[in-house]
């Protein structure tokens, strides 16, 4: 199971019972849009290497911001 913890400036995860720390410019440049339209599933996807995207994904903008 992973863990995403998102903020304004990045994404603590959590994967396998490892706590490490993706940062905003990272997700940016491996994904190739700015980082409140990015979604959780596709930061998912640079974590896992299948991961399980079950539900609507939703951008961090939303996420954040709630």
């Amino acid at each position: 199971m992973t863990a995403l913890s998102f903020d304004e400036t990045g994404v603590d995860v959590v994967y396998n019972g490892t706590e490490f720390r993706l940062e905003k410019d990272l997700i940016e440049d491996a994904i190739q849009k700015p980082y409140p339209d990015i979604t959780d599933h596709e930061v998912l996807q640079i974590v896992e290497e299948t991961p399980d995207l079950s539900g609507e994904p939703q951008q961090i903008s939303d996420i954040i911001y709630e």
